[in-house]
């Protein structure tokens, strides 16, 4: 969908988007980009991810939201490989995961908060939505919003904002790269970005 950072995005995105620092992916050197099918857990509970799963179209980044509770192990490798076996990109979950070295090696990309060796339940009467708006941290995210993920963290961009958002990336990126061709030909910084200079004393 994009190979722009997450950072160039959020940047792109009117600096608006970024979910809270502390999710961050299990293993590092990975990229996500996908539309969003947000989930809805009760805290400690994750029957709606495993719902989720039974849901969610090939592509997806499964995002989601726990209650505030955030120590349980809520994904762990056999919802991962239920994951793989659907074809979703990517997982966020604003909590804990488990079965570390699992989700470190796969292909479908998983953020948390960090690790809990602790269980979930799956009551039914706890269930929560699936593939409807949450809200984590200051950030609304609706299904089909795109995500996109990566060492530095995950933004979410609206889906009427996309279009315009990858390509004012696009532009974003191209100059930067003629910034550090610059910089690399000798130019320093307060050259290239014209900043202010110091007052003499």
């Amino acid at each position: 969908m994009t190979t722009l950072s997450s950072a160039t995005v959020y940047e792109a995105n009117g600096q608006r988007g970024a979910l809270p620092r502390e999710i961050k992916p299990v293993a590092r050197g990975v990229h996500v980009a996908g539309p969003a099918f947000p989930v809805q857990c009760a805290p400690a509970d994750n029957l709606s991810i495993h719902l989720a799963l039974a849901e969610a179209p090939a592509g997806s980044v499964l995002i989601c939201h726990t209650g505030g509770w955030h120590d349980a192990g809520y994904v762990g490798d056999v919802i991962l490989q239920a994951a793989l076996a659907r074809g979703i990109a990517g997982i966020a979950v604003d909590g804990c995961v488990r079965d570390a070295a699992a989700l470190s090696s796969s292909t479908c990309t998983v953020f948390s908060r960090g690790l809990s060796i602790k269980g979930t339940t799956k009551d039914p009467k706890l269930a929560g939505a699936v593939n409807a708006r949450i809200r984590i941290g200051l950030v609304d995210i609706d299904p089909g919003d795109l995500v996109v993920g990566d060492d530095d963290g995950l933004v979410v961009v609206p889906t009427a904002d996309v279009d315009e958002a990858l390509r004012r990336g696009a532009d974003r990126e191209a100059k930067e790269e003629d910034h550090r061709r610059r910089l690399a030909a000798g130019e320093t910084t307060m050259a290239l970005y014209r900043f202010p200079t110091r007052e003499s004393s």
